[in-house]
């Protein structure tokens, strides 16, 4: 008799999707009339799917995990650069914003200060890998999302930090022409997102430019973003421009904007309530609104792999 230990931020089996509906990349490239051949093509007429087909890291393959439809990550996500109506973001960001080509600066405290193409530095990096993993809105609620990008180490192992370096700083694009968002005063644009270098440098940490095997569509943060599974949504930002390794702790966005309901750490913690909703449950995307409820798991279901990085830390005070 086989006994299968699951790992801890699995979901069981009773939630996985039936085997007709589990939208793999074969099923979804063949919904849609391509084949690996034609998407590698894509690939090379778009410059952030360089490296496509992924391969799926069987470390992150969340086979266990119910994948949310291709259809509703790219049409339910908050973009505030754009608007903060839902349902507008997807229209608004295919209106005229160019991500091709996208530079990258990399600066700060390093030996190895560079600015380049993000499809140059797809291919310094070796490439991507493809990852599915939850992800959790400090909205309550949540989605599984299978990324395709490169481990943010990578980016650390080319910049080579200094010593001095304590945190990374990353700031996304300012364009008020095309992202009318941006136009209003609400925000300081443009947004500012930081991990310290433990948290960067965590196997998890993840530099996304696609999704399902597809190049990232503008909505959800073209032409690269981050992803950090285990804290709020916010904290993943997204069409990263700059990341800078600085010694002093970054103010991020929503921290300035709103110091008593979004810290720094930003991590799942269903024991720490929004100052306005509860954190104890989420409401899965795709499920329904009322039956799909389900509880919270402490770092969004990876305590295993990164609750040392906050030993001793007072995760109530520290949010």
């Amino acid at each position: 008799m086989n006994i299968k230990n699951r790992k801890s931020w699995e979901l069981p089996e009773s939630a996985v999707t039936p085997e007709k509906n589990y939208l793999n990349r074969r099923h979804f490239l063949k919904t849609v009339g391509m084949g690996s051949g034609a998407l590698l093509g894509a690939s090379l007429a778009k410059g952030a799917s360089s490296g496509f087909p992924s391969i799926l890291n069987q470390d992150f393959n969340g086979e266990d995990l119910e994948k949310t439809p291709y259809d509703l990550i790219k049409g339910y996500n908050n973009f505030y650069e754009f608007t903060t109506d839902k349902g507008d973001v997807q229209k608004l960001a295919n209106k005229g914003w160019q991500t091709e080509p996208w530079d990258i600066e990399i600066k700060g405290l390093v030996d190895n200060p560079l600015k380049i193409e993000v499809n140059d530095l797809i291919k310094k990096v070796g490439g991507i890998e493809q990852r599915v993993y939850r992800f959790r809105c400090v909205e309550a609620w949540s989605m599984v999302i299978p990324w395709d990008g490169f481990p943010l180490k990578k980016i650390i192992d080319l910049a080579q930090p200094k010593s001095e370096a304590k945190y990374m700083k990353f700031t996304t694009f300012y364009d008020p022409k095309n992202a009318p968002g941006q136009r209003g005063r609400s925000i300081d644009w443009p947004y500012v997102e930081g991990l310290t270098m433990d948290e960067a440098s965590n196997e998890l940490a993840f530099m996304a430019t696609g999704i399902y095997g597809k190049p990232i569509p503008n909505q959800n943060g073209a032409p690269i973003r981050l992803v950090v599974p285990w804290k709020y949504g916010f904290k993943s930002i997204k069409s990263i421009v700059k990341i800078e390794f600085v010694k002093r702790r970054p103010l991020n966005t929503w921290q300035a904007l709103q110091p008593r309901e979004y810290g720094f750490y930003a991590n799942v913690n269903p024991k720490v309530d929004h100052p306005r909703w509860s954190q104890a449950s989420e409401r899965v995307i795709g499920a329904g609104f009322f039956s799909s409820r389900k509880p919270t798991l402490m770092f969004n279901g990876y305590e295993e792999q990164v609750a040392h990085l906050y030993e001793g830390l007072d995760l109530k005070k520290n949010y």
